[in-house]
């Protein structure tokens, strides 16, 4: 199975009102090529799981400003003010999720699991709608998992088979996405033969990735 793909066919992947994880931190380890091709695809009313917004111009920022985006869920906003701008206008819902919270989220989603048990926003805003349960004499809310029809992420190298290698901080939440979609698409700096990547560097195996996009290519 040849998993390199062209623009082209990324775009016809990506439909509306499709839900999307998109790896990153303020756009660190965001695949920029591949949200560009979701703009140009046209794609909109998308429910976007990612862990914030970015910048205006930067990260999956450019999606929010050109209003693709109906829901978020993200740990924070603040970098990136059109988003609450949209959100006290009633234009755009966004669920914020403590930062860890939301990573164990995606990790139940990739795992099979029913959610899981975490005592962080327990009588604040957090909690309102969802289930406490008791554990041991102390309250626990149970936080469902998250999944996406289609996760973007970007790696620094991978070979054919989508044996994927991440740059340092750019890691980040690329992997755990990897687990949590139906359909995984991402874009690297590098791409090299089956066998050039030791074994025991591999971050995300191949078998996990559908489709890479060569960072550059058309």
């Amino acid at each position: 199975m040849n998993k390199i793909t062209s623009m082209e066919e990324i775009s016809s992947i990506l439909t509306d009102g499709m839900t999307i994880m998109a790896g990153g931190f303020m756009g660190v380890g965001t695949p920029q090529e591949l949200v560009t091709a979701m703009l140009e695809s046209g794609v909109k009313d998308i429910t976007l799981i990612a862990n914030d917004t970015a910048f205006t111009g930067t990260g999956v920022g450019p999606l929010i400003v050109n209003r693709r985006v109906k829901k978020v869920i993200a740990s924070h906003i603040g970098t990136n003010p059109e988003t609450g701008k949209q959100m006290i206008a009633g234009e755009l819902d966004v669920e914020l999720v403590p930062q860890g919270t939301l990573a164990e989220r995606v990790r139940a989603g990739g795992s099979g699991l029913g959610g899981v048990l975490t005592p962080t926003g327990v009588g604040t805003v957090v909690e309102e709608g969802k289930e406490k349960i008791t554990v041991d004499g102390r309250e626990y809310l149970l936080e469902k998992p998250l999944r996406a029809e289609v996760a973007l992420l970007k790696a620094y190298k991978a070979d054919k088979a989508g044996n994927l290698i991440y740059h340092r901080s750019a890691r980040n939440f690329n992997p755990l996405m990897a687990l949590a979609a139906d359909t995984v698409i991402v874009q690297v700096e590098k791409i090299v033969e089956i066998g050039e990547i030791d074994p025991d560097e591999v971050m995300t195996p191949g078998i996990l990735v559908d489709k890479i996009f060569v960072q550059g290519g058309c």
